[in-house]
């Protein structure tokens, strides 16, 4: 007699290191890609790897003070899993995570991830039509399994995005700093900052949201400066119970809202792209103002001089923050535009001497952001690797695919950062594109036939010198300022030279002529021409006016047809 409670098993020789799918990366473009795959039936035959120990990307990273989101929270959530219940307008650190952390209970995701896991290596094999990747195990009991293995995947997509390897700053004599040293984004929290003298070296977005929060407690605070900011209100304030309550319980009014948010901040792609737009007059006068109110009076007229950029709106992420300029008016807070000569054991120094001796050393100084893929080593097609096809500078199609990868996808790649949207709206995008080309991979697998899909290095060549033109003309290629959008040869490798929704358009169908396809299922995606599929409408479609006007009639329609059935009722009774 069969037990009809069979205790679980693990077959003999079965394999977990085969995939569909491999994703590197937890963050939001892992997590995004991993739930698009479930909702549009491509299954979950997936593994995700992730370095660190918990999903969240660069918000489960950086936990430093202060530490949120420059972008609405109603715009910085998935279309498809609106968050009613934001406590604020901007949202903090912890309340993005706190929502990852929901989307990847809601979607089982955990199952699918290996923390504590790095690549290492990633090498096309031509002869299996498959990803062989390396991965090495970061954790101490892990490791005791074996420090490394290979996963053997259909389809390898990159998550890792932009914002994801801290950089140190190439300063004489940063290694012999005998006080504490600290980067934003491996914040120690167990550091008391009470009673310290404190320097930071940097000045941009991290550094402006640090600031004010660490100048409230340490002795004093010295702000390293090279280039200062743009900086526009803020205005951030609580989301009330009712608001709350009325985004969960009338959606209607929630996507309405997102929508005027979306429509507003698509409306600022003019300001960091124009320099010579009204919009872009209309930002430095706003940035300007922000300045004198914080600012005033003559006692504060040097630190307004001194915190006065003399570049285009946009060279440099804007920052947004009303506690900025304030912070520097503290008589405990010094800001320091003289450049650094070195950094001695007891502090730093700069030009002509002076020495600012401190406790602890806050390196606000960004990310490797130009390195994209840094250091997973990715060998394609012949062999060839990303670091000889990048070694001008890296270019990918859309941000998406690269020539010589096959079967290959990337997520916040070249050329797709936003300087005046939410991030979310290109990642989303993104996902459909390459769930678009693992749904044609698996297809064939199924069938039990081969598929590669190669885009052709002709098609990324003059798409990468169109978008470069374009670029050469914003706002982003100012000479007057140096920003984490430019590599050091001062190509613009991050940045989109466009606003969201064209973007959105173009990735919303794949023409397979612009790819080299090949194996025993190519002659069947070549037929096909061109895929294509609705891109996500989250802008406003109907303008408010247009709206009460429609809701008017509609409910005049229904008050004339209650009095034209009373009417009706009482002939009839006469």
């Amino acid at each position: 007699m069969s037990d009809p409670n069979p205790s679980p098993k693990v077959d003999y020789g079965r394999n977990t290191n085969r995939a569909d799918v491999l994703i590197v990366g937890a963050g939001l473009s892992g997590m995004i890609t991993a739930i698009d795959m479930i909702r549009k039936g491509n299954g979950r035959n997936f593994i995700i790897v992730e370095k660190g120990n918990q999903v969240g990307g660069t918000w489960n990273d950086q936990r430093y003070p202060g530490c949120c989101c420059d972008v609405w929270s109603h715009l910085y959530s998935l279309s498809f899993e609106p968050n009613p219940s934001w406590t604020r307008e901007y949202p903090g650190q912890e309340e993005i995570l706190e929502y990852l952390l929901e989307l990847a209970h809601k979607y089982k995701l955990y199952k699918h991830i290996r923390f504590n896991s790095a690549v290492e290596e990633a090498r096309w094999d031509e002869s299996s039509y498959t990803w062989k990747t390396k991965i090495v195990r970061l954790g101490s009991k892990d490791s005791e399994f074996g420090q490394d293995y290979t996963i053997t995947s259909d389809f390898f997509v990159s998550g890792v995005g932009q914002l994801n390897v801290p950089k140190y700053p190439d300063i004489t004599g940063i290694d012999f700093f005998s006080g504490k040293l600290m980067h934003s984004a491996r914040w120690d929290w167990d550091y008391d900052l009470r009673d310290k003298k404190i320097g930071i070296i940097g000045n941009g977005a991290t550094a402006a949201q640090i600031i004010p929060e660490i100048a409230k407690a340490c002795k004093n605070l010295v702000v390293f400066q090279r280039t200062p900011n743009w900086v526009i209100p803020r205005a951030d304030q609580p989301i009330t119970p009712m608001q709350q309550a009325i985004y969960k319980y009338v959606p209607f009014v929630r996507r309405r809202y997102r929508a005027g948010l979306m429509d507003f901040r698509e409306s600022f792609f003019e300001v960091v792209f124009d320099t010579e737009s009204p919009v872009h007059e209309l930002m430095m006068n706003m940035s300007r103002d922000h300045k004198e109110a914080q600012l005033p009076g003559e006692e504060n007229s040097k630190l307004r001089d001194q915190l006065q950029p003399h570049y285009a709106v946009g060279c440099k992420r804007v920052i947004i923050s009303d506690d900025y300029f304030p912070t520097f008016a503290k008589p405990t807070v010094t800001l320091e535009t003289t450049a650094i000569q070195e950094i001695t054991p007891k502090g730093v120094t700069v030009e002509g001497g002076k020495e600012h001796e401190f406790d602890l050393l806050v390196l606000a100084t960004g990310f490797k952001t130009t390195q994209f893929m840094y250091p997973i080593k990715i060998y394609g097609s012949g062999g060839k690797s990303i670091e000889d096809l990048w070694k001008s500078g890296a270019s990918a199609y859309l941000g998406l695919t690269v020539p010589s990868l096959p079967n290959f996808g990337m997520l916040y790649g070249p050329n797709t950062n936003l300087g005046h949207n939410s991030i979310i709206l290109m990642i989303e995008a993104q996902s459909m594109y390459i769930n678009n080309m693992i749904s044609k991979v698996r297809t064939a697998r199924s069938r039990g036939k081969q598929l590669k899909m190669e885009r052709k290095a002709s098609v990324v060549e003059k798409y990468n010198s169109e978008i470069q033109s374009r670029l050469g003309k914003s706002a982003f290629a100012d000479p007057n300022c140096n920003s984490w959008y430019k590599n050091e040869a001062g190509l613009i490798t991050n940045n989109w030279a466009d606003a969201v929704i064209p973007y959105q358009k173009i990735t919303s169908s794949i023409n397979w002529d612009e790819y080299e396809v090949s194996g025993s299922a190519a002659s069947e995606v070549k037929a096909e021409g061109t895929a294509k599929w609705s891109r996500v409408v989250e802008e406003t479609q109907v303008s408010n006016t247009a709206l009460l006007a429609g809701l008017l009639t509609t409910a005049g329609a229904i008050v004339a047809g209650v009095l034209c059935r009373k009417s009706v009722r009482s002939m009839l009774r006469n």
